[in-house]
């Protein structure tokens, strides 16, 4: 059968089992049999092929693309003859292609011999902002050659003229609101995490959005308000906390946004989305890229008395009124020009946050990516021409305050930052280029980001990374139909592309499913690095790392390059001892209790950096609180370490990715053993105090200062997710955090141990314990199941080799078997102890899964409804996060241990341990660093 009519019987199945439109055309080979059938006037399915090579091929640099390409400019040049694309529609397809081979095609046809078609694919080239150092480079070879097209096209790419002929932005914009949820809303509502197989499909992965009633919803106001946008709100929340989710945008904006291209399907942009506290940080870089509106709507306030003073309930928490409605099917309109939202014509809120010079040039390109590429490309030209570039672009904000020091952040991004004007270092709200040193891209994301990399027409890292990685984490679990069908392709593609690859496309190494913020904390070798990776819980214990979605992902990749606002710190510094028998994941969730107390209930760390001064523990433990940062709502974390500290922090990642090295996993470029070159240059720069350890200057400004008490931590501190909690808003929030006195023996359904938020001291506080309870009773045995997951397979060598897993074995129902691994999830656990995988396991929810309605205690990081275990008609699912010594105890009681037999259980055993630094950890600010220039 030919591959067209194996893709018409894909067709009439994908319509028939699931009521989608046929799948984009990315295979070159189909899309010749296509071609052939159009150049075929008698052909049965010539008028079905002319539909699907016009507005249903894939763009960029699918090998579709090249077909398409290479066929409309046959057609250009009269060697092809087709009554229903002319050479004009040919040109304005492609236009629509974005780059790769229709770049190549269109310089093919601008530098040709043929005036009269050079001057039309001039035209189009103009529009074009997706071109790479080997077509800039044809460009300036011919404008140097005196070709005068060629200068014509850089003389428009100096104006940056496919900037500024685009229309501006609407002044009136006209919404509907639509309540996508009460409180904080994930983007797991938007995008859940057991449908991340089908991220890449984005038609199939949108009927996931919240419900198929809502979707419903959505159409009608669409319907009823055919001039207003529907905006989708987070009523008395955030919108889009948690992971951070290009699919979530994606899918809001498939819905509720507008198609970005008619040649292009099911690929949408522009929605509006909004919350009552706004957005959170992560989601609103995706809303960016897409071009959208994301709302600070404050439209619930703090209630106050006659004296000004905040009138707080039975619980101590701040009352809320509605300061105006926003109820479902309400009408209002975005004044982008006054930076106000109206209701008619009563003022409601100013917006103006979301309206900055930077964010209306986003909306204006459609998207921020078109942007960055822009501005590269009219730096180029301007250098070729040996002209100044024009001003067109808003200029970056540069701020810069005398006599004030800099943060550790400030320093970070003043080291990095590329095309700065300033001659004096700048400080946080500026806004900035900033070169990107290790990038990370997970693989639920990974196919996502390999459709952005195709679509923006990149082939080959940036060599400005310094160092990548694709990992097998998030469906490492279970090697199922769905994994086997995704993961092959992504490591290949991404294997090409330059990374290193958890798995290898050739068979030649173990696959290593380690989760990856694992493995970029220990590929990060430089505490000045910047970091970007594709999962809100990048957050490094060295450098400073920014959880993105998988376009940010992309162009950092492909550029080395990412461009926000230096952001606000909150400085963490700590007092007193920890008690004995205290876990330092006890002290994270503490920070998060005493911090709100501190400022009365309101959140300082939202949306900023926390810069902790953590002084001697080494990354591997540090990184339990940078990771956790994530559910603080912080943006990123610092932290800020004594120069021993560090360089043992280094050594370690060295050996470790020595290790990467001895199994095979090294590339081309030698990408592993740069990173090491890299680490000893470091180590070096330390020892001999050249540049000592990152740590801000003594005079630098934060948005707050916290100091956590660890006197008064007690107890095993658990973050609850309040399920029940009358107010809806208040559940899920990762700020409910109690002692586990609280629970007074309630009932435990299942443990978990594993994901990200553990280190190898876990899993050897884990094998201690068990020798305890076997010394004591003869032997250890489960009231509960507990699914162990050990965070990398360096972890699980090292035990192997130090003799701890011989104990975690000998109690195990269950060991993970890579030469055979799980081909289907599991739905039922016995009261045994389960050894899995290296990966994210429970954490991730799109494999494992908790049985519903269970109450899971945990050490993962998710709380969000649905996530770790489902709900039942009759009983909410809960998971509630807690240290490793607590979740084991409690699966071997079958319950919360009351804090007596807790204590008596973790007796002799090594804690993870902290000692606040006794020495202020900051340098004294002698005057202004000048930033880096490089453009």
């Amino acid at each position: 059968m030919s591959l067209y009519l194996e893709y018409i019987k894909e067709i009439e199945n994908r319509k028939n089992e699931l009521g989608l439109a046929p799948l984009p055309i990315d295979s070159a080979d189909l899309l010749s049999e296509v071609i052939a059938q159009i150049k075929d006037l008698g052909n049965e399915y010539r008028e079905d092929s002319l539909h699907f090579f016009i507005y249903n091929t894939l763009p960029g640099t699918t090998s579709a693309a090249n077909a398409k390409a290479a066929f409309l400019k046959e057609i250009i040049l009269g060697e092809s003859e087709v009554a229903e694309i002319t050479p004009t529609f040919a040109f304005e397809l492609l236009s629509h292609m974005k780059g790769g081979p229709s770049i190549q095609a269109l310089l093919d046809l601008a530098l040709s011999d043929d005036t009269s078609v050079a001057t039309l694919a001039a035209d189009v080239l103009k529009t074009q902002v997706f071109l790479y150092d080997a077509d800039t480079s044809r460009l300036e070879a011919a404008f140097k050659a005196g070709n005068a097209v060629a200068k014509d096209i850089l003389e428009s790419y100096a104006k940056a003229e496919f900037f500024t002929k685009l229309p501006d932005i609407a002044e009136e914009i006209e919404v509907v609101t639509y309540i996508a949820g009460e409180g904080d809303i994930s983007t797991d509502l938007l995008s859940p995490g057991n449908q991340a197989h089908s991220r890449a499909d984005r038609e199939l992965h949108g009927q996931c959005m919240i419900s198929p009633e809502a979707q419903q919803e959505i159409q009608d106001l669409q319907a009823k308000h055919p001039n207003a946008k529907v905006m989708l709100i987070a009523e008395k929340g955030t919108m889009g906390v948690g992971s951070s989710r290009m699919s979530g945008v994606n899918n809001v904006a498939l819905w509720a946004g507008k198609q970005a291209s008619p040649y292009v399907p099911f690929i949408n942009i522009a929605p509006v989305v909004a919350g009552t506290n706004g957005i959170s940080p992560i989601f609103l870089t995706t809303v960016d890229v897409t071009g959208g509106i994301g709302l600070d709507l404050k439209n619930w306030v703090k209630k106050v008395d006659a004296s000004g003073n905040t009138i707080t309930d039975e619980n101590g928490e701040p009352v809320l009124e509605e300061a105006y409605s926003v109820a479902t099917g309400t009408v209002l309109t975005i004044n982008t020009k006054e930076k106000k939202l109206y209701n008619g014509a009563q003022e409601l809120v100013d917006i103006s946050s979301a309206f900055t010079p930077q964010k209306v040039e986003f909306m204006k390109a459609g998207g921020s990516y078109a942007v960055t590429f822009g501005k590269k490309l009219q730096t180029f030209a301007a250098e070729a021409l040996g002209v100044e570039a024009t001003n067109v672009y808003a200029a970056s904000k540069e701020i810069s305050h005398q006599d004030q020091g800099l943060t550790a952040v400030e320093k970070i991004f003043n080291n990095n930052a590329v095309g700065v004007a300033s001659e004096t270092a700048l400080h946080a709200g500026s806004d900035v280029r900033v070169r990107v040193n290790i990038v990370g891209s997970q693989d639920t994301t990974g196919p996502m980001t390999c459709q952005e990399l195709e679509a923006m027409a990149a082939s080959t890292i940036s060599p400005l990374v310094d160092g990548a990685y694709q990992s097998g984490c998030h469906t490492a679990s279970v090697w199922d139909n769905k994994a086997k069908a995704n993961i092959p392709k992504l490591m290949s593609f991404m294997n090409k592309f330059g990374l290193i690859t958890a798995r290898d496309p050739k068979g030649e190494y173990h696959a290593m499913t380690d989760v990856i913020h694992k493995v970029l904390n220990d590929i990060t070798v430089d505490d000045r690095a910047i970091i970007i990776g594709g999962d809100s819980h990048t957050r490094m214990s060295k450098g400073v790392a920014f959880g993105a979605d998988s376009g940010t992902v992309a162009i950092a990749l492909a550029t080395g390059e990412s461009a926000m606002p230096i952001p606000e710190s909150v400085k963490v510094t700590f007092k007193g001892n920890m008690q004995r028998h205290m876990d330092f994941r006890d002290v994270v969730h503490a920070t998060q209790a005493q911090m709100l107390k501190q400022f009365g209930g309101e959140n300082v760390f939202q949306g900023r950096i926390i810069e902790v001064h953590i002084g001697t523990l080494l990354a591997d433990q540090a990184f339990t609180f940078t990771d956790w940062s994530a559910e603080m709502k912080a943006k990123a974390s610092i932290c800020i370490s004594n120069d021993e500290t560090l360089i043992k922090s280094i050594e370690l990642a060295k050996s470790r990715i020595q290790i990467m090295k001895d199994k095979g996993m090294e590339n081309q470029a030698g990408t592993l053993s740069h990173l090491i070159s890299l680490a000893d240059k470091r180590i070096e720069e330390v020892k001999s105090g050249s540049n000592p350890a990152l740590a801000p200057d003594d005079t630098a400004k934060y948005y707050a200062e916290v100091v956590v008490d660890l006197d008064i931590i007690d107890q095993p501190m658990i973050a609850d997710p309040d399920v029940n909690n009358e107010d809806a808003s208040k559940r899920y929030t990762h700020d409910v955090i109690r002692p586990v006195s609280y629970y007074d023996g309630k009932p435990v359904d299942l443990g978990f141990v594993g994901s990200c938020m553990v280190h190898k001291g876990d899993m050897q506080i884990i094998a201690q314990m068990l020798r305890n309870i076997e010394k004591q009773n003869g032997s250890v045995s489960f009231k509960a199941p507990l699914v162990v997951a050990p965070p990398t397979y360096n972890i699980v060598d090292e035990l192997k080799a130090e003799g701890d897993w011989d104990i975690l074995k000998k109690y195990s129902g269950f060991e993970f078997d890579d030469a055979n691994p799980k081909a289907a999830a599991r739905t039922k656990y016995e009261n045994i102890m389960y050894l899995e995988r290296p990966g994210c396991n429970l954490c991730m929810g799109n494999q494992e899964k908790a049985e519903p309605g269970d109450t899971v205690l945990a050490t993962s990081t998710r709380l969000f409804q649905g996530r770790v275990v489902a709900d039942t008609a009759e009983k909410k699912g809960e998971s509630l996060l807690g240290s490793t010594p607590l979740v084991v105890l409690a699966t071997v009681l079958g319950r919360f241990p009351t804090l007596a037999e807790y204590k008596s259980a973790v007796e002799g055993i090594d804690l993870t341990k902290f000692t606040p630094p006794t020495e202020a950890m900051n340098t004294k600010f002698v005057g202004q660093a000048v930033p880096i220039k490089t453009l």
